[in-house]
């Protein structure tokens, strides 16, 4: 079977590399080069921390096992001289100042009822795992399963294995498509037309303008975020460390700028430090004011942040659902076209199983089991009611 890809970024590789593991005859289409938009500005997250109970948790739940074992396998079979995807479970701490503890609390222990490992932290220790941290936190709650990985670099191993298998990677832009009897049989590019039998829309927050070009629509919207480095230093922060307003904002259907506080080392020794969320369309502009309210708010929890010198700032544009669950599965208006999209800031968390879906959606290949049963994929449906109805 013949499957075009649109996006070379990480959920465009993920279900690239479970397409071509399945038997499908694959080519990867991208118009700037693989990791080239959002997987390569942003912190690489792998959290069940921030999920609360619903569709997403259990696809995060899911993906949190898959990423162990796929991560060790891209790293085992890397060709000379790619780097490795530098996964570390290093996992989360969220902290809450006077007067949030009972409702971080109370989020935790709606995540232990369905699994996620949530352990209750007092000042004392907090310190232990955070020495580093603010005295004015009062209660923290520590999450073993949080993980990371070097985004870009993930992706690009995800890539490379994918092309090792057979899968074909151009770089051009899609341009339209061709239809017959109601489905999807070419796609026109830059370079030309490719004759398809599946199309699968990865185009990550620009999946919504690429839906209509393939002749359907899909309600996904830019979001923009902002990120801090600092240059390098000992390390200081051990985990991945964040106030737990950044769970209000990631499930905010606000379009005005939020900003939370999320803060952590890397093998580099650098510090990144997030997060911010505003709908903007793809403006660059009025930077400022977001990377401000960052800064002041990581000072907050951190206080030898405010002696630390920033190395760069940078952004990217995430891709946002406004039911906030990202679309998996198949078009409802064009056979044989497919979209994985709109996962926001979760899409390098939720890759591998979203590439799960997609084999399954396209080629029939059997699905995770989550609970000793198939997973059930229903609700991620592009065709879903609250998709278009938000629309």
């Amino acid at each position: 079977m013949r499957v075009m890809v649109i996006g070379a970024g990480a959920i465009g590789a993920a279900c690239a590399l479970a397409l071509v593991e399945a038997g499908a005859d694959v080519v990867v289409v991208d118009r700037a080069g693989v990791a080239a938009e959002t997987s390569s500005r942003c912190e690489g997250n792998i959290l069940v921390s921030d999920k609360a109970p619903g569709p997403e948790a259990d696809l995060a739940i899911l993906a949190h096992t898959a990423w162990r074992e796929l991560a060790d396998r891209l790293d085992a079979d890397r060709a000379p001289g790619q780097p490795a995807t530098e996964f570390e479970a290093k996992g989360g701490v969220v902290v809450a100042f006077d007067g949030g503890a009972e409702a971080l609390e109370a989020f935790a222990g709606a995540q232990r009822g369905i699994g996620i490992r949530a352990e209750a932290l007092d000042a004392a220790q907090l310190r232990e795992l955070e020495p580093h941290l603010s005295p004015a936190v009062a209660r923290g709650i520590h999450y073993p399963d949080d993980a990371q990985v070097q985004p870009s670099l993930a992706t690009q191993a995800m890539l490379a294995r994918a092309r090792r298998f057979g899968a074909r990677l151009l770089l051009t832009e899609v341009t339209g498509a061709q239809i017959g009897s109601g489905r999807i049989v070419a796609v026109d590019t830059a370079e030309g037309r490719i004759g398809v039998d599946a199309v699968v829309n990865c185009a990550g927050p620009w999946a919504g303008e690429v839906a209509v070009r393939l002749g359907s629509r899909l309600d996904i919207r830019p979001r923009r975020g902002m990120i801090l480095v600092t240059t390098p230093m000992p390390q200081r922060v051990f985990h991945k460390v964040y106030d737990g307003d950044y769970v209000g904002a990631v499930s905010s259907g606000d379009a005005a700028l939020q900003t939370s506080t999320v803060v952590e080392s890397t093998d580099a020794g650098t510090v990144l430090i997030g997060s911010s969320r505003e709908r903007v369309g793809f403006s660059a502009s009025a930077a400022l004011p977001p990377l401000a309210e960052i800064a002041a708010k990581a000072t907050k929890l951190f206080p030898f942040l405010a002696d630390t010198m920033l190395l760069r700032t940078y952004f990217g544009f995430r891709p946002y659902a406004p039911d906030h669950l990202p679309a998996i599965g198949a078009d409802g208006e064009v056979a044989g076209l497919f979209h994985a999209a709109g996962h926001e800031g979760a899409g390098i968390g939720l890759a591998p199983t979203t590439g799960a879906l997609i084999a399954h959606a396209v080629l029939g290949a059997e699905l995770p089991l989550f609970g000793g049963k198939p997973f059930d994929a229903t609700p991620f449906l592009p065709t879903r009611e609250s998709l278009r109805a938000a629309a």
